[in-house]
């Protein structure tokens, strides 16, 4: 009798595990479905009011994070949408979340250190392909802009040739391939920033700022509909940025935490790495600091600052204050840390600002 209860037992478990693994199959796929269904050439930017966002695709630094893409911000103004900075990872995060690369109409690069521009061949890969391109990115940026842009074509010479054989000049159209250089001419700068985009009323300016040695590394505003956004790029505090984010919605600054990375070079260089300490020391000279940041959005009259680019960007949120150290006491506004997926919306000729993530 024990004999037959055991057996009984062992086929009752046997034939609920294969209905669940039947069941988790088909689960599986229906939630499969259901996702493609949701998201699949979905235009989710169709259904955001008219005005100015910005979506993060990436607020880390060159220090390896899982959690964050290299340097990036996705800006749509009206109908045209850029790009400003292709960190590693970042263009991986604007697919399919919030960013339509067929409305792509331009990148901007801040400056080329490699952290700013190693997600510059994805871009142009994804612009072309995804963006149905038949005329190469313009991408914008300062003196040898043109070299890296020439370098990344290169390097993806032959994944061109072999899309075209694939999927068909139809559709890997020949002519949009790459990305054509436009040097931005610094030489007659305007305080209130020089124009280098006008179009549909969306008018971007740069300002050089100071990230010496790094020859022209550039701060970015962009204006549309009563509302303005400023990106400042890699730089030190300087009066002239102050000066060019004046009344600006939002600030997104770059942010070093000094005292965070000097207990990084004091720990690499107690294990004898001599090169890790020495960078660790070097950099603070050519960053700012959250206070000093925070510092400058006050004096610049900005409604919201948002760090990004956070060295070293705080690994869970209980440090994001240790981060931040003073900064709050610096600035009256809204002050937040970037995370990769923040969507920042404001709608065209009013003072709305609405923080969401969309990771």
């Amino acid at each position: 009798m024990g004999r037959k209860i055991a057996i009984a037992l062992g086929v009752a478990v046997v034939t609920i595990l294969l209905v669940y693994l039947l069941a988790q199959r088909q689960i599986g796929e229906r939630l499969f479905d259901r996702a493609v269904e949701a998201n699949a050439g979905v235009d989710r930017v169709a259904a955001w009011p008219d005005g100015l966002h910005a979506y993060v695709c990436g607020s880390g630094s060159p220090l390896p994070d899982a959690q964050r893409a290299g340097p990036c911000i996705a800006v749509i103004a009206g109908q045209r949408a850029f790009i400003f900075d292709a960190g590693s990872g970042a263009i991986r995060k604007l697919q399919p979340r919030a960013f339509p690369m067929d409305r792509l109409d331009a990148a901007f690069l801040t400056h080329l250190h490699s952290d700013h521009i190693d997600g510059l061949g994805e871009l142009m890969l994804q612009a072309w392909i995804a963006g149905q391109r038949d005329t190469p990115l313009p991408i914008y940026g300062p003196e040898g802009t043109d070299r890296v842009v020439a370098g990344f074509a290169q390097a993806y010479a032959p994944d061109r040739g072999y899309r075209i054989a694939h999927h068909g000049p139809e559709v890997a159209r020949p002519k949009g391939f790459g990305g054509e250089a436009r040097i931005i001419d610094l030489a007659a700068e305007d305080p209130a920033g020089t124009p280098v985009y006008q179009a549909d009323g969306v008018t971007i300016r740069v300002l050089e700022v100071d990230h010496f040695p790094v020859d022209h590394a550039l701060a970015y505003r962009i204006d549309y509909g009563g509302r303005a956004i400023v990106i400042s790029g890699d730089t030190k505090r300087t009066a002239a940025l102050i000066r060019f984010a004046e009344g600006a919605d939002i600030l997104f600054h770059e942010a070093l935490n000094p005292r965070m990375v000097g207990k990084i070079g004091a720990a690499l260089g107690a294990r004898g790495n001599r090169a890790g300490a020495k960078i660790m020391a070097d950099i603070p000279d050519y960053h700012t600091t959250p206070a000093e940041a925070a510092a400058l959005a006050q004096e610049a009259g900005v409604e919201a600052l948002v760090l990004y680019h956070l060295v070293p960007a705080p690994p869970a949120a209980i440090i994001g204050s240790a981060f931040l150290e003073d900064a709050a006491e610096e600035f009256d506004g809204r002050l937040e840390l970037a995370e990769d997926g923040m969507l920042i919306s404001l709608p065209s000729k009013g003072r709305e600002i609405t923080f969401d993530n969309l990771l």
